[in-house]
């Protein structure tokens, strides 16, 4: 086997995505491992190195190949260094990852943000295909924003840079967010925040087809998506009042990289027009018409894939 390989790592709380990618981005070999979070995700590294290294062989690829590591962690990250400040999701505190997996490997590792690799790995192959300007949100469990400007991932001073879970859209009396802060988006448009929301909602419509799902707590977005298909007045009201305060969210990020494409992505998407003509909607309203016009909005197109394939580009873009 001949050419130059690239491994992209997509850590989550439950699963770490690895894949073993080719230059063109044809993944090669993709499969899963548990994330191990016990004793502060300590043994995550060591994991990820034995998983590597066996499919490596496996494949018959030679180390001299393997251009190096890209890895995506919930987290705040120190792109420059691979040095995670905090993924709570995993555990992980002052944690120095990057360095950890390169030398339990012997590859050079790159580590961001995983919606920032998200957003890279649809700028490469996906729906915000060779956009120079783009923002990427993944709505899921919690709310993941990744901006590509003048063909670069916007990482910021130190890291933080388009989080868009954690713009303030409730001022005062906002949910609590992980994050320490209240009234984040995250807390009002991520699946966990649309549940909670209908909860609320429910209450003051006693005929709401949501009650029964509450009671016995077995309520997702899902449901609040399909109630709303059917003409629940509650479940209606809340979809109105997510993608009301999600376009704004965006539009507001939008004035500052006037981006051609807004691409959609996570568990949430999956209610395609449902949730995406009353967003263009909310989107329109709130942004400046110039901004408007220029951008158009896309649903994520690798799914899944688009972690450690944004890992790999990672890789390419800077080897």
């Amino acid at each position: 086997m001949s050419g130059h390989v690239y491994i992209g790592a997509d850590i989550g709380g439950t699963t770490i995505k690895l894949a073993f990618i080719n230059e063109e981005g044809q993944i090669m070999k993709k499969w899963e491992v548990p994330t191990n979070t016990d004793d502060k995700g300590a043994a995550i590294p060591d994991d990820i190195a034995e998983a590597i290294e066996q499919v490596r062989a496996e494949l018959g690829i030679n180390p001299s190949q393997i251009m190096g590591i890209g890895a995506g962690a919930p987290g705040f990250v120190e792109t420059s260094t691979g040095y995670i400040h905090e993924a709570v999701n995993i555990g992980w505190k002052d944690f120095d990852f990057g360095q950890i997996l390169s030398g339990l490997t012997g590859y050079d590792v790159w580590v961001d943000n995983d919606a920032n690799l998200a957003a890279l790995g649809e700028n490469w192959l996906g729906a915000g295909r060779g956009c120079k300007e783009l923002i990427a949100v993944t709505l899921g469990t919690g709310v993941g924003g990744g901006v590509i400007a003048n063909g670069s991932v916007l990482n910021g001073a130190n890291g933080t840079a388009a989080e868009l879970g954690h713009v303030t859209v409730i001022p005062e009396g906002g949910a609590p967010c992980n994050c320490g802060k209240t009234g984040c988006l995250e807390t009002e448009a991520s699946a966990t925040g649309i549940v909670r929301k209908a909860k609320v909602a429910a209450e003051n419509y006693e005929d709401s087809a949501l009650h029964s799902l509450i009671q016995s707590n077995e309520l997702t977005a899902k449901d609040v998506f399909q109630a709303a298909a059917e003409g629940d007045e509650a479940a209606s009201v809340v979809l109105h009042q997510v993608t009301d305060v999600l376009g704004m969210a965006i539009a507001n990020m939008a004035i500052v990289i006037n981006p051609e494409k807004i691409v959609i992505g996570g568990g949430v998407s999956q209610a395609g027009d449902q949730l995406l003509n009353p967003l263009k909607t909310a989107y329109r309203k709130y942004a400046l018409s110039r901004t408007a016009e220029a951008s158009t909005f896309e649903f994520a197109e690798l799914g899944n894939d688009a972690g450690v394939i944004g890992g790999a580009y990672l890789v390419k873009k800077n080897k």
